[in-house]
């Protein structure tokens, strides 16, 4: 235990690469999951493919960010829990557009775990009563805001997803991840359409936005 305790208390320059090699072999390890639990209803198993570089890119770099953030071993300890799961989350809804139950109440749990030994958030040591109303509010006028764009517009997972975030970020943050996600996805749809890989029609997967932005909101300096 003395080795662990001494590699989480490492500094950023030395733990930067090393944790970027084991976000990048997370994030791979995470598509391959991903192409196959939950299981396919044909029973396929998809092969690598842009999914796998965009997921492993995204372990990369918020692994590698780990330690330049969060200088406390058990923060590092605890975000590094909630990155790695973030990733997983990545990788599921690029592969199945699904936010899985077994990952996202977890992280709500994780969350409360984390107000309650924090005794604020610890990203931004605001109050905690902020995370609350970051967990239980912003959730609810999001899946209220999907209601008229019909039924699937806003998926279950995605509402408990974000009353995750708002326990670990709490509430400022919790809406400006919302805010760079809807920013980010409005991008990559931009994009896809002028490019024609998508059309007007084509149903594009919210989840993987909102992780991005959740990732970029727990990694804002402290003082933000």
């Amino acid at each position: 235990m003395a080795g662990l305790g001494s590699f989480w208390q490492g500094g950023p320059d030395a733990l930067v690469l090393l944790l970027g090699l084991v976000g990048l072999a997370w994030g791979v390890a995470a598509d391959r999951i991903a192409a196959r639990w939950p299981a396919h209803e044909d029973g396929s198993v998809r092969g690598f493919d842009w999914r796998t570089l965009v997921v492993a890119f995204f372990g990369t770099v918020v692994l590698a960010a780990l330690t330049v953030r969060f200088g406390d071993v058990g923060e590092r300890l605890l975000f590094g829990v909630y990155f790695a799961a973030l990733v997983l989350l990545m990788a599921t809804d690029l592969d199945q557009k699904l936010l899985p139950d077994a990952v996202t109440l977890p992280l709500i749990v994780l969350g409360g775990f984390a107000l309650v030994w924090g005794g604020d958030t610890l990203v931004s040591r605001s109050p905690a009563w902020t995370a609350v109303a970051g967990a239980v509010v912003v959730p609810a006028l999001l899946y209220a805001s999907s209601l008229p764009f019909g039924e699937g517009a806003l998926g279950g997972g995605d509402v408990k997803f974000m009353a995750s975030v708002g326990l670990m970020t709490g509430l400022i943050r919790t809406v400006l991840s919302l805010f760079a996600g809807a920013m980010l996805g409005g991008v990559v749809i931009f994009v896809l359409l002028i490019s024609r890989r998508i059309t007007l029609k084509s149903f594009v997967p919210f989840g993987p936005f909102l992780i991005a932005g959740a990732a970029w909101a727990a990694l804002l300096p402290a003082s933000s």
